[in-house]
């Protein structure tokens, strides 16, 4: 039987092909004011409004493929000496069945049977407290919260979480290298769920060369302490490349990266393919 891809994942590779493609000619993207936007677009609790759309594939799943588009804009505000950044995150997601290891899913019934699954995952929103003027080293601190907006039991956990988040990062050009963290614990929701007790860790470094491009790996590392070590880890390792350019008047920023599972929960992704568009508003 010839193998084909659900024409969901056909349209979401065909548009990173096209994008890719458009950003090769400078005749019509130009970079603008590349060293500036790029510490700003690589750092997560920039003073600058940005709005990412973050799109991961994963193949290799016992059950299927999985597409998650997450919506997560960057809100800054100023007040005093310190920065309050706001970034929610809102997942769209498609699921060929009840694939494990997914950031929004703790746990899934894998011996019940189902069929394709589209809708919104869980809402997340964190707020991090950061100072306005930083030499050296940039940190951010605050508050985490994910609210049960799932429109589908498998798209979501069911419950109420909050926790802790926090993020640190140093810029020496052409370089950006930082850390971030967060734990949820659930505290509300459908008694008949799992209980959350999530850790989410994050490593990212950019290297920025020349005309608006960068070389980038930024995995994130999930844990799910409620289950056995052999199920808790979803570990992914690898990276890709990234252009700043503009449309127009439009900073943009794009990056391509695939990630190998080195670690990973009893029928998850053996790999992904991540594709990213940013659009900047600097100040």
């Amino acid at each position: 039987m010839k193998p084909h891809l659900p024409h969901s994942i056909h349209r979401q590779l065909t548009c990173i092909l096209a994008m890719l493609l458009s950003c090769l000619f400078p005749s019509i993207l130009k970079a603008d004011n590349a060293d500036d936007l790029a510490a700003k677009a690589q750092n997560p609790i920039a003073s600058m409004i940005s709005i990412p759309l973050d799109t991961m594939i994963d193949f290799g799943a016992d059950n299927g493929t999985a597409v998650v588009s997450t919506f997560q804009p960057v809100i800054p505000m100023t007040i005093g000496n310190w920065n309050f950044i706001s970034r929610p995150m809102l997942p769209i997601i498609y699921l060929e069945g009840a694939v494990s290891g997914l950031p929004s899913i703790p746990t899934v019934d894998k011996s019940a049977e189902h069929t394709d699954t589209f809708g919104l995952g869980d809402l997340n929103y964190s707020l991090f407290i950061s100072p306005a003027k930083s030499t050296g080293v940039t940190w951010g601190i605050g508050p985490s919260i994910t609210i049960p907006t799932a429109t589908d039991d498998l798209l979501g956990s069911g419950k109420w979480s909050i926790g802790p988040t926090a993020v640190i990062l140093v810029q020496p050009k052409p370089w950006t290298m930082g850390l971030l963290a967060r734990n949820l614990w659930d505290f509300a929701g459908d008694g008949d769920r799992a209980q959350v007790n999530q850790f989410m860790f994050q490593y990212f470094v950019n290297y920025n060369l020349d005309n608006g491009w960068y070389l980038t790996t930024d995995p994130i590392m999930t844990a799910n302490w409620g289950q056995s070590s052999d199920n808790r880890w979803t570990i992914p390792v690898g990276g890709g490349i990234g252009r700043l350019f503009t449309i127009g008047e439009q900073p943009i920023n794009m990056r391509l990266r695939s990630y190998y599972n080195v670690d990973k929960p009893t029928g998850g992704a053996e790999w992904s393919l991540n594709f990213a568009v940013q659009l900047l508003f600097p100040k």
